[in-house]
């Protein structure tokens, strides 16, 4: 990337400090390394989370998870469990976390502009006696993350005040072209408008866990 003199970019933290300045005393206090009951009853409500991973080189990814209210799964005070799903195989959160295994999860609850923030190390398993706990509509998952955790904390509601972001009059969910109509628009796609108006129709939504023998898109 070019930088013009128009840009007055920060290049150190020293310079970050002194245009921001030091956090308040709350937000540093309010760290914590083992869960407490309120994060227990925030993670038995969320039903999505973010989870951010960096690879080896530093390459980063962020990948959302989403599944019925409690889908992680508490082993104990500073232990999760997040279970996999069918998905477009891409894997990018795995791939990182074999190489590196420091994670970020973020976790939302509908309406609630709080979030809460983990961060920790992560490990794949393929099985694990509690992986019949993480079944959902006949679907046990063939993977989980587990998650030791190092830092948790409640995060506070600014950025969703800001952007309205639960606010229904704020929605405009048509103010763009459908998915079908978005992905048929990529050079890469090789499926017709209605192949994929009819895979990203209602039945979409009966695929959530069915694993399939191959992708039935080439652009999923």
């Amino acid at each position: 990337m070019t930088v013009t003199p128009e840009i007055a970019e920060i290049t150190s933290q020293a310079e970050l400090r002194e245009m921001i300045g030091a956090p308040v005393p709350r937000a540093i206090t309010k760290e914590r390394v083992v869960l407490h009951d309120r994060d227990k009853e925030w993670l038995s409500l969320s039903p999505f989370c973010l989870i951010a991973t960096a690879g080896a080189d530093g390459t980063c990814d962020v990948s959302p998870k989403g599944d019925p209210p409690g889908f992680t799964l508490v082993l104990d005070d500073t232990t999760i469990v997040i279970p996999d799903r069918p998905g477009n195989r891409r894997v990018d959160s795995f791939l990182n976390i074999l190489e590196n295994p420091h994670i970020g999860l973020i976790y939302l609850i509908p309406g609630r502009t709080e979030t809460l923030r983990v961060n920790g190390r992560a490990r794949l398993v393929r099985d694990a006696p509690f992986f019949d706990q993480l079944t959902v509509k006949n679907h046990r998952p063939r993977l989980a993350v587990i998650v030791d955790i190092e830092q948790i904390f409640f995060h506070c509601a600014k950025a969703f005040l800001r952007s309205g972001l639960w606010n229904p009059e704020t929605w405009d969910p048509d103010a763009l072209p459908s998915h079908a109509e978005i992905v048929s628009s990529m050079p890469e796609t090789t499926e017709s408008l209605a192949e994929l108006q009819r895979y990203y129709g209602p039945e979409y939504a009966n695929k959530l866990y069915v694993q399939p023998e191959r992708l039935p898109l080439s652009t999923d």
